[in-house]
């Protein structure tokens, strides 16, 4: 089933001599549970094409779709609960709320939105992300890589159609890389969570399903790994 669809995507930034063409045209669809690696080198539009996925940006022109539905066709409102309840962000630098303990954290963007914690869910990814004996620390009494897991039970709790990273081993050394890897990738199967993940690492890039490269804002190869 087809979760995600992207047609003739464009985004332009600066007007007449300072125009940047971020993306020129990319089109593409990713299936329900597939892992998804978009790789190229900077400023190649990764990054772009993850934030326009996610609502966080609008495109120039081009169309988005996620769940059969047009994403940009709907107004600021619904937008905004389409980012809370529809996408999982992680980024390379985590963005836990220092104040904030793990639990806190991790359950933050669901009380936000006026929903109760689904305790079931909660429970397995405690487990899973290996953070039982610590849902009380703060971020600051966290290493790197236990940060990335609670950014990632973030992500994860609601249990969104598409989870998007953007680098999330990039500011890990090689072991925690590892070890985030083979969550997203056993969250990726048990959840049948469909992943789109950006990375400059091509042994990371290697353990998805696919590899889209882009250039230059557009696609320049599609191929299938495994």
């Amino acid at each position: 089933m087809e979760i995600l669809k992207i047609e003739n995507l464009t985004k332009v930034y600066g007007k007449g001599e300072n125009e940047v063409h971020a993306l020129n045209g990319v089109s593409f669809s990713v299936e329900k549970g597939e892992f998804v690696s978009i790789i190229g080198s900077s400023g190649s539009g990764k990054s772009t094409l993850l934030h326009l996925i996610g609502g966080v940006d609008r495109p120039t022109s081009g169309k988005v779709y996620v769940d059969g539905k047009d994403v940009y066709a709907q107004k600021e409102d619904a937008l905004a609960i389409f980012r809370r309840r529809q996408v999982g962000l992680i980024y390379q630098f985590y963005n836990l709320i220092p104040v904030l303990n793990v639990e806190e954290n991790i359950t933050l963007p669901v009380l936000m939105d006026g929903r109760k914690v689904n305790e079931k869910r909660f429970e397995e990814l405690i487990d899973i992300l290996k953070m039982k004996e610590r849902l009380h620390h703060l971020p600051n009494e966290l290493s790197g890589g236990q940060q990335q897991r609670v950014s990632i039970g973030r992500a994860l709790l609601n249990a969104p159609a598409i989870l998007l990273a953007d680098e999330p081993t990039g500011n890990l050394d090689s072991e925690n890389s590892k070890e985030i890897m083979n969550l997203l990738r056993y969250s990726n199967r048990a959840y049948d969570q469909t992943m789109l993940v950006i990375t400059h690492d091509e042994n990371i890039a290697l353990q998805a399903d696919r590899i889209i490269t882009l250039e230059d804002g557009k696609i320049i190869r599609d191929e299938v790994v495994r």
